[in-house]
């Protein structure tokens, strides 16, 4: 068994203030890290010593001290901190299977300017996806849920917004769910379409403000619609995000991705591990993939389950999932 090591450092300026926020209430922030990286840590007000593993002191030390530097401008939860843990973590291999990723410096971070406040990315692959919706017309991003490929996509799509790049956010989602039928929801059409836009009105509302998002789209400046009423319109200076696009049909990916004009940006994303349309109708986004893939000016982002920025729980459940369905016999 190998021997635990201590090391002792400062954070710096001193702010009371600041210190308890890093804290947590009862040093709850504390614990949370300890339980996360396996060490333990202990302070007499800027004064800190961790003891633990050689290899995990230095990672402790570094998060604590990045922790510390944002609590300049933001209260710490529990989700910053794990975020903030799983980019210290991300692994090494990756950028080694991925040569052609770009180095960041702090200075060229791919943040996101929302009417609330500052997105920042959480890894290499949300730092890529940002950067090719930034340079491409079209989009991809491909990966398990929990990953930021909606968020970051709406949160691009306001700052664009922002700066006067479109002159309005179209959102779209096809109404397919699992084992669900629109024809047994109470209420009329729009009443019956809303459950399934919700996840993108949670996005504005977090980003803008409920507010303003609602005399934003009485103004049809923001149009949240299912993808059917996309069909036969030419969309022009509009930032256009397809969510859940794996339950779309191939020829309902084929009229959203002509309906581009000029000015316009489309942002297409999904999950082909859970497709929920019926098995015997392929899935327009697996097609797609597999038609546009050397279309020049279009760009596929694919995350993987080490870029859950969820819950912990919900990397080991998508880990779980696929384990299972490789291990499973077919049928």
């Amino acid at each position: 068994m190998l021997a635990l090591q201590s090391l002792q450092f400062s954070l710096e300026p001193v702010d009371n203030s600041r210190l308890a926020n890093l804290c947590g209430h009862f040093d709850s922030h504390l614990k949370f890290i300890e339980q996360q990286l396996g060490v333990t840590i202990s302070n007499r007000a800027e004064h800190f010593k961790i003891d633990g593993q050689d290899a995990d002191l230095a990672v402790a030390r570094q998060l604590l001290e990045n922790l510390y530097h944002e609590t300049q401008s933001q209260v710490l939860d529990k989700e910053s901190i794990h975020l903030s843990i799983r980019e210290l973590q991300q692994p090494q291999q990756s950028a080694q299977k991925t040569p052609h990723v770009p180095k960041r410096s702090t200075s060229d971070a791919g943040t996101i300017k929302t009417g609330r406040g500052i997105v920042k990315p959480r890894g290499e692959h949300q730092y890529l996806y940002i950067k090719r919706m930034l340079e491409h017309d079209i989009n991809f991003g491909l990966g398990p849920a929990g990953t930021g490929k909606t968020y970051l996509a709406v949160a691009c799509a306001i700052q664009a917004l922002q700066e006067q790049k479109v002159r309005r956010l179209i959102l779209t989602r096809p109404a397919v769910e699992a084992g669900e039928n629109l024809g047994f929801l109470p209420g009329d059409l729009s009443q019956k379409i809303d459950p399934y836009l919700r996840p993108l009105y949670d996005a504005l509302y977090d980003m803008m403000g409920f507010e303003k998002v609602m005399r934003l789209i009485e103004r049809n400046v923001i149009e949240v619609a299912p993808l059917a009423f996309m069909r036969g319109r030419s969309l022009n200076d509009a930032f256009i995000i397809l969510d859940e696009a794996q339950n779309t049909t191939a020829a309902q990916m084929k009229m959203f991705l002509t309906r581009i004009g000029f000015g316009s940006k489309a942002i297409v994303t999904g999950d082909m591990t859970q497709i929920d349309l019926p098995a015997h109708i392929p899935s327009g986004l697996k097609h797609a993939v597999h038609v546009l893939q050397k279309v020049k000016g279009i760009s596929f982002t694919h995350f993987t389950s080490e870029d859950v920025v969820r819950h912990p729980l919900v990397q080991r459940i998508v880990n779980a999932y696929d384990k299972f369905e490789k291990d499973a016999p077919p049928n």
